[in-house]
């Protein structure tokens, strides 16, 4: 039953009826919680063709809706807001309805499809707290798109050369005595890491002591020999030096497997991978056809720029005087082969943080310059920073949050308030781990995908990972409590039938409520889609929690003598605890059994 599409009908016939004019432009919206009633009819622009004043427009169409359309039982009128109350009945078969459909909340395929980026690390070094954001956001948001029925393809561009990538060769050669992940123990992409932390420090260093033998601070940033070193490297890497190529596939293949580990314990995956390696040629050759056809400018260095002024830009290199290229010639080749390769998606997403969005505006419009009319299909979900309070984390390195140290650590502090707790006396060392994994990510995700994807947030660790609050843990615990009900309910032989459901004629405001809730679940999943925003499943599955919570702690369950009221309640927590369980999913986070 599509409650929505019911409502509105008898609005227009009550339109229709009272007022002889055809309206279809209704403004729908949910009550003001402090007033009475689940739907509002905004009536100020009914006026027009009633001629009467807001508040006579809402009092006569609540009144003919109460006495003909079968759906509404009663209303208030607060200005020109008719605030509507359905029947129980209604809500009552609104249940039925979603109880029954097995497959509530995933659509069937819409034949659409679309591509999401996300994560796109460099191969230089391990991923950090930005890069948990990062992946949550886009992971979450191909899912809330599958969910409607898209095909959505995940994908990455892992920037795996250019200079940065070349700082960690030529540290590694200059002082690594050949260490490797197998003979020191340490993850691939972390090994790497340090040796990019090692190039700085070397390289702040000749800086320094260039200066002081009165050289100029621009000038010794240049001729520091580490930098010449990097350098010369990106010029060999370009060339195809096989010496070159053989220790950037050697590190580079350490990387990917730290990353690998890392993002099987985030629980992300992704259907194709880019190599910056590859599409920077094929942005090389856009570029220089953009140069043919003048679309792009040379200079006297030989760098090939774009003129973006007339646009409300500025100029932007494309290709270094030496023949590189930059970070924006690949992302052009990037875009082209990604629609080549999936011609029928209708857009992709770039999930990449906010610093980057003068970036995407020049992408974005150099592809339109180059012919693809496509380039409108691309959005940027640009995402704010994420701070720390001052020592609540571990920092590798003293300014970046390790993601492996941070996963680790939401993890132990979830165990050690598992076991403090002792609810799970019976279960295993291996079960509280599996346990506490469950909740240390599920905390730490939807804490960081609960907050709007265009805000800095502040990311509180112990906030996180409480039983109270705006928290995942506090989902997860109303998702076992209930599953707990069902058990219990299966135990005293208590099983739900349609039929007898279709039995109950009245309800409780609590239920009302969550019926409301669970109702307006794909709504939900609508805007969250529109928005590239996760953060509307995550407030939804929170309110929902609190729904079923407030009904739980106000009307007793097993203590009902009705035995038809009794079956309802517990096809009403059933029906809760798998939209929870849905929702949770499309956040990334999984809901325990057990808590």
């Amino acid at each position: 039953m599509n409650l929505d599409l019911q409502l509105r009908s008898s609005i227009r016939s009550a339109v229709s009826a009272l007022f002889q004019v055809q309206y279809d432009q209704l403004q729908l919206q949910p009550t003001n919680a402090e007033f009475e009633g689940s739907h509002t009819l905004v009536c100020f622009p009914i006026t027009k063709i009633s001629k009467k004043s807001p508040e006579q427009t809402a009092t006569a169409i609540g009144e003919y809706l109460v006495a003909h359309s079968g759906i509404v039982s009663r209303f208030n009128v607060v200005k020109g807001f008719l605030n509507l109350v359905i029947a129980d009945k209604v809500w009552a078969e609104v249940f039925q309805s979603i109880y029954a459909d097995k497959n509530f909340g995933a659509l069937p395929s819409n034949g659409r499809e679309l591509m999401v980026e996300y994560s796109s690390p460099n191969t230089n070094k391990p991923l950090h707290l930005g890069h948990l954001r990062n992946n949550f956001l886009g992971y979450s948001v191909a899912e809330i798109y599958a969910a409607l029925g898209y095909t959505v393809h995940k994908v990455q561009i892992i920037n795996d050369r250019g200079i940065h990538i070349c700082k960690s060769m030529a540290a590694w050669q200059l002082f690594g005595n050949n260490e490797t992940p197998a003979s020191n123990g340490l993850k691939g992409d972390k090994l790497v890491g340090k040796y990019y932390v090692e190039f700085d420090k070397n390289y702040k260093a000749q800086i320094k002591d260039l200066v002081g033998k009165g050289m100029s601070e621009g000038e010794a940033e240049k001729q520091a020999p580490i930098m010449k070193m990097a350098v010369d490297m990106l010029q060999k890497w370009e060339a195809k030096d096989e010496a070159t190529l053989q220790l950037w596939k050697t590190m580079n293949g350490w990387v990917y497997e730290g990353f690998n580990e890392t993002y099987k314990r985030m629980g992300v995956d992704f259907e194709k991978l880019y190599y910056e390696s590859n599409t920077y040629l094929l942005g090389k050759e856009e570029v220089l056809r953009g140069l043919e056809q003048g679309v792009f400018f040379k200079k006297e260095d030989g760098s090939v720029w774009v003129d973006l002024t007339s646009d409300g830009l500025d100029q932007k290199v494309l290709l270094r005087a030496d023949g590189t290229s930059v970070y924006m010639t690949q992302d052009i080749g990037t875009a082209i082969l990604r629609f080549r390769d999936f011609p029928k998606i209708e857009g992709q997403v770039y999930t990449v943080g906010n610093e980057q969005e003068y970036h995407f505006k020049v992408l974005f419009l150099i592809l339109k310059k180059l012919g693809y009319s496509w380039a409108e299909k691309c959005y940027h979900l640009s995402y704010g920073m994420v701070d720390l309070p001052t020592g609540k984390m571990k920092s590798r390195e003293g300014t970046v949050v390790d993601a492996d140290d941070l996963m680790q650590e939401m993890a132990d502090e979830a165990e050690k308030q598992t076991r403090e707790l002792g609810k799970i006396e019976e279960a295993t060392d291996a079960q509280i781990k599996e346990l506490s994994e469950i909740i240390g990510l599920g905390a730490l995700k939807f804490f960081l995908l609960k907050v709007d994807p265009k805000k800095r947030m502040m990311f509180d660790p112990n906030e996180s990972i409480q039983l109270q609050g705006h928290t995942g843990p506090f989902i997860q615990y109303t998702h076992a409590r209930i599953r707990a009900i069902i058990r219990k309910a299966e135990i005293m032989g208590v099983q739900p039938s349609e039929k007898e459901l279709t039995q109950i004629a009245v309800l409780e405001a609590a239920e009302r409520e969550v019926i409301f809730m669970v109702n307006n679940y794909i709504n939900k999943l609508n805007e969250a889609a529109r928005d590239y925003s996760p953060a509307v499943v995550a407030n939804f599955a929170f309110d929902l929690a609190k729904g079923y919570n407030h009904f739980y702690q106000t009307i007793p369950i097993f203590n009902e003598d009705d035995q038809i009221k009794l079956k309802f309640r517990i096809a009403f927590s059933q029906v809760v605890a798998d939209v929870l369980k849905k929702s949770m999913k499309l956040l990334g986070i999984a809901v325990p059994e057990k808590m």
